[in-house]
Parts: C-alpha cells; structure tokens; sequence
C-alpha cells in the first residue's frame, strides 16, 4: 500500500504525465496491482472501478488525471485506517496541588510558656490539631501518644488516583475521571419529597455518563436551592470526578462522587482527596474517617524528627527507602510506587525487629556453657534401646537423631525444633535423645499439652525402659497425693531418671537433682515462658522441641527463629494411604455404613465432634448426644465409647484402652484424640461440623487412622453452605502432605488458628502478612545475621537496640497483664 502511495506521489510531482518505469508505465502499474488486490480487503468494487479508470489513464485531461489520483490516494489512505487497530486514548491528565499539610505542633504550653520538643511519646492530646476531645475518642482505638497514632496503619485505600476515560470506567472499582458538563438537572425526588437529586450529564472523548448527588433533607428541596447547585456546573465547564463506579440502567454511573469544577482543562485540583489514593482506617463511635485523617496529618510532620535505625549504606544495598518517609507515604502516598515502596520498608522493619530479637535470644540461650552429653561408647542405652525396637530407624529418623546427639555433644546449650508429620516417629527419636542425657550421667524430662497424651507416652516409656533398667514416672494434675510426694523425693535425689508430664512439671515443688535434657512435646501449645520455666530447674539443661502440626517456614522463622529447625520428611514403610472424602451433613448414614462394614472385618472407628455437651448459642451436633445416639439407635450391637477432656482422667484412659483392646468399637471424641491415641486397628475417621477445624487440625485427626496394614478412611461431614468452607475442605481432600495443608490453612485463617490458639508467642505485627510477605521475612532475616554478626551487642545500632528493648517491655508488660 505505501508502494503504491509513493508511486502517486511521484505522478503528482511530475505534472501527470503518465511517468515510464523500467518495465511499464504508471498507468498499468496502478491498475495491474488494484485489480490483483486481495479481495477480503475492504470496498473491492471500489477498487476495481479505479483500476478501470487507470487502464484509461492516458487518455484523459491532465485535470481528470488529477482528479483520479486523489481519489485512488483517499481511498487508499482509509484501507490502511481500516486495517490499523485504533490507539486507545490514554488516561486524562490531572495536575494536583501539593497536599495540604497540618500546622506544626504547637511549641508553646500553658501559660505561654516554651513547650518541650514533641518525641514520638508525647501524648496526643497535647498536640495542635488534635486536642483533648479527639484525643479520648483515639484512646478507645488504643492510640494514646503520637508513636501510637502514626503506627496505626490504613486497613484500605480507595484508589482515586486511578485516572481512565469514561469508556475505560469498571464496575466495582474507585476512578477519578475528568469531563465537560454537557447539562446539570436538579429536582426532587417523585417518592420522597424530601430527599433532592442533582443529576450531571457528562461526556468527554470517549462516551458519556450520567452523574448522580443526593441530598436528604426538607431545604434542599426547594427549587431557589436547586437552581444555585445548577449553576454551579454550567455547560461547557470542566470537572473532576472521584468516587465508586456502579451499574446503573444507563450503564456505568458514579453516585454521591467527588466532584470539583475546574477554573480550566489545566487548572491544579484542589480537593485533598479526588485523584489521590485516599487511606481507610478503622474507625469508632464518634470519630469519623475525616478527623481521623486530620489528627494524622497533625502528627505526621513530626516523623522527620525520628531519623532512620538502618544507616544508608545498608538501606541502599537492600533497596529500602528512607523510614520517615516510609511512614508519611503509608498515610499519605503519593503514587502506587511509593505505597508499595513503603509498605515493604515498614514490614520489613516489623520483621527485622522480630528477628533481631529471637536471634539475641537464640545467642544467649546457645552461649551459656553446658554439661556435653554423649553415651559411652559401645553398649550405650541407645544402642540397647534400637536393638529393641521391633523395626528400623527410618534413615530420616536416624539423620536427626544424629544431628540432636552431634547438638548434645557441644560444650553449648542445644536448642533445636523436630517438626514432622503424623506417624513420622518423633517420639522414637525423642526416647533416643533423653536415654543419651541419661547414659550421660543427667535426668530427662517429657512435657506433653494433655494428660492422654502424657500418659501415651509413658506407656510407651514403660514398655521399653524397664529392660534397659531406666527408671521412669509419670506426674499429671490427676496424679494421687501420696504417689506425688513419693514421685518428687525420687527426682530431687536423682533415683527418678526421667518424668513424662504435663504442665505439671512447671510447679515449684517439682525440683530435678541434674537435669540435663527437656523435651517438649506439641510444644506451639506452651508460651515461651513456660518452656524456659522447665528449663529454669535445671543449671543450663539442653532443650529438644518437638510438634506434629507441620508449620510453614515463615510461621516456623517468626516463632521459632531462637531454634535450629530439623524436619522427619519420611513416613515409616508399611504405612497405608486415607481416603479422605467430604461428604454433606445429609449423607451421614454414607459414614455409618462405612463404620458398621469396617467393624464387621475386625477394625475400629472414630467420631470427632467439635463440642462436649449441646450450645444454645452453637448449632452443632455434641459428643454426648451423639454418643447416645449412636449406642442406642444407629449401633445398639456395638459398643460405643466416649471421651472428651471434661472427663477424669481415670475415665478418659478407661475408655482409651477399652477402645485400643477392642473392647469398643466406635470411638465418640472431641479433639482430644488429636495427639496421643495409637490404635493400630483403628482405619475410620468420622468429623462431624469439619468446617469448624483447622486444616492443620483436620490433617492431625486424620492422621489417627492409616497406622495399621488395613486401608483406612477419613470422612468429613460438612454442614456449611459457604464456598469458602468447601474450598478448604478440598485441600484435605487432594493433598497428604502436611505443609502444604499447613500453608494453605496460614493463608486462609492466619497464624493464630493454624497453631489452634491465639497464644502471647505469636509475633505483634501490625501490618506485615505471615501468608503474603514470605520474601521479606527471609530478607529481615539475613540482613539481622548480618548485623548481629557485625555488631552483636547493636553498639553502633542504638535506635534497634532502643526498638527492641521497647519491644521486649511491652511484651513483658503483657505477659504480666494475662
């Protein structure tokens, strides 16, 4: 096409001529290649009838000649518009004027008299733009003094800076567009007179809109005052409009938007809000979303003062931006660059604090000088104890038993989390572990949550112990006075070589003659403080931690940073595959039959329920109820037990081993079978209301079943129609593997219910995400390395260290509070 533009171009410049080319004139070149044009192409006729001309070229007047090549130019110049693809318009322009800023804080106090210079723990109420009053309605948001207030990060942000044409505009989300008015009606509404609407009809480049303002109330009714909003927006103006697009009969509309009119097309915006990104904070009875934006704009001037923890050279290496101007663009940002920008910086902030501090802690519990603990070579009681085993160590199993004895052997205190899936064996390797610290001379110590898993483990202890002569008790809350006082004579003179407990052994009276080795088990179920009161009785014991709740590796670096991590990854041989399948509340009697066939070939089943006894407020199935009705309707040939933690303990181990000898054969539990019940026979699994656990839950009750040769069955009944529910339950249904079930639940819950418990351990973060900012936790985490390795005592650090000891008060402070 261009060719044959070139080639008339040039008959123009020569006068008409009929030019002669190499081969052929003009003429036939005009007509040859019009005729032999690809027919798809739009307006073939049209070009045909010009190569018809053309064949005829040379007999015409040089003025019709002319005439014949402009058309041929025109109609040639609208093909190619044709086939081009037209550009989109690009978004409209907008200049802002620089964000009003609040008044600096006053630096006058009573009387006149010069005030002291505002520091991030001044109190709010004393600050210039916020006042006594605001100031209370702030402190029912806990935000008492200025660090407090400019902490208190935005939840949201409505994207007024979205800048779009109007045919660009999307429901659903926030848009600022800049139009010409073409007419502005204002008129009451014909089913309530008392409420006034102004409708703007708009248009600009792209299409048109219709823009609609309510007003409620008797005076804005009145036709004076309808007729002077009118005029406000006369036809012609140009205006700025912000606000949340919504469907409309008419299509895409704006209702009760931002709307200013423009002095010109080029004219800055004044409004604060409209083209902006505007931040949403929570809120609270009497304080609105605007004077909260005030009260922040008041303090915001003063972060300059505040300086950097992090010196330059490090900021520019990890591409962090400045943190004063970090927390002014959280507030009040700029663009969607700088939010982010910023964002990042203050998360990582949150975590590098995070981790300064379990790293500090990890140094000083590593540091203290600790009794080595090896067996003697040869025939040590872990040798023995192997040799009695009735199968192989897996090599994973053998892998961290090696790492936890190589920890041991260090003249340093150990300090080292198990983590490994249902059934993986990790309390094979944690009897390895303590018969080490006893061939060494030392005193082991077992911490278990619940007493039915407690008095599992000694079981299994009392299985093996006795014929490696090893001397080992059990001490719970349940256990008998006299047993008790027997038990703690035997530990404190060291004829005790090892106590399996419960929270029991964190009480005074319980005192070890040398402790040298606490293992704690499920160990995300006790606080910090716990475990190191265990370890406080003893003169710097080894500490072993262990949990069968798989625990993403962001969620594991956040709580348990202070520890070396090793993972069992491998399942024992022999071990056979659930079937988990999700079934509706309707399909019940699916599960019974399953339960009824299982038990006729000599297997065992259980029942998980969520509650004990039936709520008023909760409408679920209970234990107790569904025990009843399971024993006397559904299986009254069968016997059907029961256990929840309500129960005495005598009771709860009596229906235990009733169901572990097969004495029962349907098992009716809350979820403390969770941990702890070994039923080789048992391959169903029934958990009745499965939308209210945990996947990471879920994953652990199934893991109950499948410990035998026989195929085994997890059924989970839902009852929940939402989708979100089915979504979560789906993952238990296609995956096995326990950190991807463990991921999953993080993502979708958060920190707190994957581990089953809003517990003080969890890290304090106000706006990082544990499922979302994995990136930046493994940054935080190395860049607190690089410090600590640089400067272990942060003496060229002060503002961290000055972070963290605030830090470390404020969690010492709430730890007295609970």
């Amino acid at each position: 096409m261009s060719t044959l533009q070139q080639a008339l171009q040039l008959e123009a410049d020569r006068g008409f001529t009929d030019l002669m080319g190499r081969r052929e004139r003009f003429s036939g070149f005009l007509a040859r290649n019009l005729r032999e044009a690809d027919p798809a192409m739009p307006e073939p006729q049209q070009r045909q009838e010009l190569a018809a001309a053309f064949e005829g070229y040379g007999e015409l007047s040089p003025g019709r000649r002319q005439t014949l090549v402009r058309r041929c130019r025109e109609h040639l110049h609208a093909l190619r518009r044709s086939l081009q693809p037209a550009t989109p318009m690009g978004p409209p322009r907008l200049r802002l004027t620089a964000t009003p800023s609040a008044p600096p804080a006053s630096t006058e106090g009573r009387g006149g008299a010069p005030a002291p210079a505002w520091n991030p723990e001044s109190p709010l109420g004393e600050i210039r733009g916020i006042g006594p009053r605001t100031a209370a309605r702030l402190a029912q948001l806990g935000l008492f003094v200025v660090r407090d207030l400019v902490h208190y990060y935005p939840r949201d942000y409505l994207d007024y800076a979205n800048l779009v044409r109007i045919t660009g505009l999307e429901v659903g989300r926030t848009a600022t567009i800049v139009a010409t008015v073409r007419r502005c009606h204002g008129f009451s509404s014909p089913r309530n007179p008392n409420l006034a609407i102004l409708e703007l009809h708009l248009s600009d480049p792209t299409g048109r809109i219709r823009v609609s303002r309510f007003f409620a109330g008797r005076r804005f009714a009145s036709p004076g005052w309808l007729k002077s909003q009118e005029r406000q927006y006369p036809p012609g103006a140009t205006v700025a409009v912000s606000g949340l697009v919504k469907e409309s009969p008419y299509g895409p509309a704006f209702q009760d938007p931002l709307i200013e009119v423009l002095e010109s097309p080029q004219a800055p915006v004044r409004h604060s809000a409209i083209g902006r990104l505007m931040p949403v904070y929570g809120l609270t009875e009497g304080l609105g979303a605007d004077r909260l934006r005030q009260a922040m704009a008041a303090v915001l001037p003063l972060v300059e003062q505040w300086g950097d923890p992090l010196p330059a050279d490090l900021r520019r290496v990890e591409q962090l931006i400045d943190r004063p101007q970090a927390l002014q663009q959280i507030h009040n940002p700029s663009t969607q660059e700088l939010l982010r920008a910023s964002r990042h910086r203050l998360v990582f902030d949150e975590f590098l604090l995070l981790q300064v501090g379990l790293l500090t802690r990890r140094r000083e519990l590593t540091s203290r000088p600790a009794q080595p603990l090896q067996s003697p070579g040869g025939d040590s009681l872990v040798t023995r104890f192997l040799a009695l085993l009735p199968f192989p160590l897996t090599a994973a199993q053998q892998r961290v038993l090696d790492e936890i004895r190589a920890d041991l052997a260090r003249e340093q205190t150990m300090a080292r989390l198990v983590q490994g899936d249902v059934g993986s064996g990790k309390t094979v390797v944690a009897i390895g572990a303590l018969l080490t610290a006893i061939d060494a001379g030392c005193q082991g110590a077992l911490m278990a949550p619940t007493e039915v898993l407690a008095e599992q483990h000694f079981r299994k202890l009392a299985a093996w112990l006795p014929q490696l002569h090893v001397s080992c008790a059990l001490l719970t809350g349940s256990t008998p006075a006299r047993r008790r006082r027997e038990l703690l004579t035997d530990l404190a003179n060291g004829q005790l070589q090892l106590l399996v407990g419960t929270h029991a052994l964190l009480e005074d009276p319980v005192a070890f003659a040398r402790l040298g080795l606490v293992v704690v088990d499920e160990q995300h179920r006790f606080g910090v403080a716990q475990r190191n009161r265990l370890l406080a009785k003893g003169l710097q014991p080894h500490l072993l931690t262990m949990t069968a709740t798989p625990i993403p590796r962001t969620l594991a670096l956040s709580l348990h940073g202070d520890l070396e991590v090793s993972q069992i990854d491998e399942l024992p041989p022999g071990r056979t595959p659930i079937r988990t399948t999700l079934l509706r509340g309707s399909e019940r009697d699916r599960a019974y039959s399953l339960i009824r066939d299982e038990v006729a070939r000599g297997q065992r089943a259980y029942v998980v329920l969520p509650l004990v006894e039936e709520s008023e407020k909760l409408d679920l199935r209970s234990a107790v109820e569904v025990h009843r009705q399971l024993s006397q309707e559904i299986f009254p040939d069968l016997m059907v037990g029961l256990l929840h933690g309500r129960m005495a303990s005598q009771e709860k181990q009596k229906a235990i081993q009733a169901f572990a000898a097969g004495q029962s054969q349907v098992l009716v539990s809350t979820t403390v079978v969770e941990v702890g019940v070994d039923v080789p026979e048992a391959s169903v699994m029934v958990i009745e209301h499965a939308e209210r656990f945990g996947l990471a839950q879920l994953h652990q009750l199934r893991g109950r079943v499948g410990r035998g040769a026989a195929a085994s069955h997890c059924l989970l009944l839902n009852d929940s129609r939402q989708a979100q529910a089915k979504q979560r339950l789906d993952v238990l249904v296609r995956s096995t593997d326990g950190f991807e079930i463990a991921e999953m639940d993080l993502r979708l819950r958060g920190p707190g219910q994957v581990l089953g418990t809003r517990q003080s351990g969890l890290p304090d973060l106000a706006l990082a995400s544990l499922s979302d900012d994995g990136a930046v936790l493994e940054q935080a985490r190395r860049v607190a390395q690089q410090i600590l390795g640089q400067d272990p005592e942060l003496a060229h650090h002060p503002q961290l260290a000055a972070l963290l000891a605030r830090q470390r008060a404020r969690l010492t402070a709430a730890v007295r509070l609970n």
